[in-house]
């Protein structure tokens, strides 16, 4: 029997592992909703408490809370599905539809095949496997680093949902469920801070490989039309890694572009910019909460303060209009009221994070600054 079902489980199938019964009297056991329900009253502070309850009750399925009611408190214990059994199809469904629209998206947009070839032979959207296998490979290596550290550390976490879109890329991004509180700060920085490291892995490797794969020709027709186009201006880091290896970002020839595996890399470094936003549940939200405490909530307050004057300085000083990132950084000055509204994450444990992981927060925030450019999107033209 492992060390944390030290405590016998009564007939009422309601673990009660030696914590609780050494700083909670329980008075009643009631079950409600599949959740097990312990009244009585805490001997000690209640995120003392909750903060010794939690490993056991993780242990044995459970996410716990602690309720303060009249006259004493209650213990809250919520099952939670561990995620090892059966196939997720849901995951697994969301994921197929995002390689077939990433792959639509990838060839008809960015590998310019024409729509008449897709439609008389599907299987030319295969041409564009490299796009898909770099925009899914950032993204899912992303995701992936945050599943891992909550795996590693008891947490439990869903595996990647990822959501398919239309153009530009194909997919809107994707996200993993986090179920129940985090046991401490330190849990909550090596959760927040894996999926922007090995996203931005991830991200350096499908860049260079990208510049070193030969350009794509365009088509002449839309080599020489006025049309509108958008055009994605190039952050620090991918002219960083453009220079290290000695490779051009464009060509003079306007016959010629970029393969666009780059736009893997791109897509990389957008999302993890936005992701490291230091603001309610957001990867940068969750760093900054884990290295300042509860003074994150000054930080997330002035971020969308910031991103609306990023807008206003676009439009008013530099006379740029919604479809040149003036839309893009008001939308997600509103984006970033909400979720600061909604307040960080509440870790049980606020023990400090130490020095080394102070250290990778702010290197992971430095190179994250690399991705940032004021102008990222531009539709011109038309």
């Amino acid at each position: 029997m492992s060390d944390h079902e030290d405590a016998a489980t009564p007939d009422d199938g309601a673990p009660r592992p030696e914590p609780l019964r050494t700083f909670f009297r329980i008075d009643e056991v009631r079950r409600e909703d599949g959740r097990v329900r312990y009244h009585g009253e805490s001997y000690v502070p209640e995120r003392t408490l909750l903060r010794k309850l939690t490993p056991y009750f993780r242990e044995a399925g459970y996410e716990v809370d602690v309720e303060a009611v009249e006259g004493g408190h209650v213990v809250v214990a919520t099952p939670f599905d561990r995620g090892g059994d059966g196939i997720p199809w849901v995951n697994v469904a969301m994921f197929a539809a995002t390689v077939l629209s990433t792959l639509f998206v990838g060839a008809y947009g960015w590998y310019y095949v024409p729509l008449s070839e897709i439609q008389s032979n599907p299987l030319t959207l295969l041409r564009a496997w490299p796009f898909t296998a770099a925009v899914l490979g950032v993204l899912m290596t992303h995701e992936l680093g945050h599943y891992a550290a909550g795996r590693y550390h008891g947490v439990p976490v869903s595996l990647p949902y990822v959501i398919p879109f239309i153009f530009p890329f194909g997919t809107l991004g994707a996200v993993i469920r986090i179920r129940g509180r985090m046991p401490s700060r330190k849990v909550l920085f090596d959760i927040g801070a894996a999926g922007p490291i090995a996203g931005l892995v991830a991200t350096v490797a499908v860049t260079a490989i990208g510049l070193s794969l030969d350009p794509i020709r365009v088509p002449a027709e839309l080599a020489s039309s006025s049309g509108a186009m958008i055009r994605f201006n190039n952050p620090p880091l991918l002219g960083l890694i453009a220079d290290v290896l000695g490779q051009p970002t464009s060509y003079g020839d306007p016959r010629l572009t970029a393969h666009p595996v780059v736009i893997g890399g791109w897509v990389g470094m957008f999302f993890t910019l936005l992701n490291l936003l230091p603001v309610g549940q957001l990867d940068g939200g969750h760093m900054v909460r884990a290295m300042l405490g509860p003074r994150q909530e000054t930080v997330a307050a002035l971020v969308p303060g910031v991103l609306f004057g990023i807008a206003a300085y676009l439009h008013f000083w530099r006379g740029l209009g919604l479809n040149e990132s003036v839309g893009l950084w008001a939308f997600w000055g509103v984006f970033a009221a909400v979720i600061a509204f909604n307040g960080p994450a509440d870790p049980t444990d606020e023990g400090g994070l130490g020095l080394p992981r102070l250290a990778v927060g702010v290197a992971t925030f430095a190179v994250g600054a690399l991705c940032f450019l004021l102008v990222p999107i531009q539709v011109i033209g038309g």
